[in-house]
Formats: structure tokens, sequence, C-alpha cells
């Protein structure tokens, strides 16, 4: 009988797991995002999104987790960051910036341009 209670705990679980993972998930959305410009050596600016823009900037510089696109292109340099609210609104915005022309680009590093404007 012991050996049945050991299995019937240890099929249980998963399901805990899968209540650690669900929660991760719920606060990662519930987190703050932030859209920011990283310049290039060659002064390319590349737009990213991330919950924490230290971490994801030492990302970029230091490790395999960086963008492909800033591979060999340092020094690099973060340029401009904005917290923006929810995941949603930052992958957004995030799109409508990597479809602007450098000098908007510059703009928005400038703080010429507000990125609320994008929104609209």
């Amino acid at each position: 009988m012991k050996n049945i209670a050991m299995i019937s705990d240890i099929t249980e679980m998963p399901a805990l797991f899968e209540v650690v993972e669900k929660k991760d998930k719920a606060q990662l959305k519930a987190a703050e995002w932030w859209v920011y410009l990283i310049r290039t050596a060659s002064d390319h600016l590349y737009c990213g999104v991330t919950t924490d823009v230290e971490r994801r900037f030492r990302e970029h510089q230091n490790s395999k987790k960086g963008a492909k696109f800033l591979k060999g292109k340092g020094p690099l340099v973060l340029a401009w960051s904005e917290l923006v609210g929810d995941k949603k609104k930052a992958m957004q915005l995030e799109y409508r910036i990597k479809r602007l022309s450098k000098a908007k680009k510059e703009s928005i590093v400038d703080k010429n341009l507000q990125v609320n404007a994008l929104m609209e």
C-alpha cells in the first residue's frame, strides 16, 4: 500500500508544476513592459520589448540570449527606453517603431517624437 501511495503522489506532481507555470505566466502578463532602442557601432537602431531593460541589454551584450541582429555589432548603447504598460501594447508599439524610418527613430531617441502618437 505504501508503494501505491508513493505512485499517486508522483502522478500529482505534474499538476503542481502546471499551477506554478500558470502563476508565472499570469505574473508575466501583469508585469510592466518596456520598449527600447539599442544603437550599434554602425549607428543602426534595434527595437525590442522586455520587462527588465537592464537585464535584456546585458543579454544583448554578453549572452546567447541576445538578438542575432546585434551579434558582432558592438559596442552597443541603450539609446532610449520607455515604460508602456502591458505586453500587448509594448508589442504593438515595437511593431510600429520597427516600421519607422531611421529619421523618425532618431526623433524618438531625441524625444522630439512622442511614442504615444504612434498608438493612435
